[in-house]
């Protein structure tokens, strides 16, 4: 399996942020604004969104998770610029 990349990924976290209730980072909050990119807070958020039925949230953790905690990093410092 292909390992997602940052200018593949940046786009869908712009689109996932930009859907009604998300302007704070919606079930993925603690990833996608506070930058907590380490594995288990990207697991917990899954959970969360899972819990909470936001299945595009599910989708967008589980592309992180495929990602390197180095690429998850440039993604999050890129979300802002």
């Amino acid at each position: 399996m292909k390992k997602p990349t940052v200018p593949e990924v940046l786009p869908i976290m712009h689109a996932y942020r930009d859907k009604p209730g998300n302007n704070v980072g919606g079930s993925l909050h603690s990833v996608l604004e506070d930058g907590n990119v380490d594995a288990a807070s990207v697991r917990s958020c899954r959970e969360r969104a899972e819990q909470n039925g936001d299945a595009d949230g599910v989708a967008l953790a589980d592309l992180l998770l495929q990602m390197s905690q180095t690429q998850r990093r440039k993604l999050h410092s890129k979300f802002y610029n």
